[in-house]
């Protein structure tokens, strides 16, 4: 039944957090939360029933054990159990917190009170199971990048004072929505957010109301770059994309084509051990990586046109 959902309950060593969410995604999660038990820590994830059998989840406990090992942590425990559609939807949202990114941003879920005083830029968010939460490392590096990117947005002189051009982003793979929102706090003038997962345009339209962004500065749609293509008038001044390094290899040529001599790229999702391999495919295509940022065993490369 579509309405009937496995809870994993995996307790690990928190420092293989990270690469236990980037598995369960990669497993086909459809929501994952974590909170701190003491020395330890506790991952939550949801996947339908149709779509995982008994034999797929031994696996994926094997593959969870593996990782450990080659990393020399202690070997997680992972443990299933059924429920129904109601409990899958507001089960993990109590351990989701407010929480502060870089240095400019708060991420609150929808459900819960703004704080009384902040002067952050707030990001309203409800992800639904779409990939994008603030909490996981690749998120919180693309923010950052998008604060250092957009602090420096060009300028031009007219009518005697200095005005701030427009600028133009792409966001490959938007999930729920979280980078093109905080791009547009910062200051861009219009994102295209794509997304191959119906779910995570859906997502993305929900976040979008939530967060009073104006539908013509925020245009979400299911496609990849072939849509921005599509959608954008002309080539895109920034691109943000937080997949995975694979994907990002395959879908450089086509972000080179919606892009101008003078384009910038944020690219995410890429483990550490990965990060030579997507860089040489960048080059290859016409990219120089300016900065790599990393965190835990997650980076964030930095890019331009070379």
């Amino acid at each position: 039944m579509a309405n009937t959902w496995w809870e994993l309950q995996i307790s690990c060593d928190p420092a293989l957090e990270d690469s236990i969410f980037w598995r369960l995604e990669d497993f086909g999660s459809r929501g994952t939360a974590s909170e701190s038990k003491g020395n330890s820590c506790l991952v939550k994830a949801y996947l339908p029933k149709f779509q995982v059998q008994l034999l797929d989840l031994a696996a994926l406990s094997l593959w969870l054990r593996q990782d450990a090992l080659c990393a020399g942590f202690a070997i997680p425990h992972l443990k299933w159990d059924l429920i129904d559609e109601e409990d899958w939807s507001t089960s993990w949202k109590q351990y989701w917190k407010p929480e502060e990114i870089g240095d400019r941003f708060l991420i609150n879920p929808a459900w819960l009170p703004l704080p009384e005083t902040s002067d952050r830029l707030v990001i309203l968010l409800d992800p639904g199971v779409a990939f994008g939460t603030g909490n996981h490392a690749t998120t919180q590096l693309c923010l950052e990048s998008l604060e250092m990117r957009l602090a420096e947005l060009p300028k031009s002189f007219v009518d005697k004072t200095y005005k701030k051009e427009p600028v133009i982003i792409a966001d490959i793979g938007c999930g729920s929505g979280i980078l093109s929102i905080g791009a547009l706090l910062l200051g861009a003038e219009k994102v295209y957010a794509v997304d191959t997962d119906p779910l995570a345009v859906q997502s993305t339209f929900s976040n979008r109301a939530l967060n009073e962004i104006r539908p013509e500065s925020l245009i979400p749609a299911a496609g990849s770059v072939d849509m921005v293509r599509q959608l954008a008038l002309q080539p895109v001044d920034g691109i943000v994309c937080n997949i995975l390094a694979d994907v990002i290899i395959e879908l450089l040529p086509e972000m080179s084509a919606i892009s101008k001599p003078t384009t910038w790229g944020i690219f995410s999702g890429i483990l550490v051990e990965q990060s030579t391999a997507v860089a040489d495919a960048l080059e290859k295509n016409g990219w120089i990586v300016a900065t790599l940022w990393k965190r835990k065993e997650w980076c964030c490369l930095n890019v331009r046109r070379s």
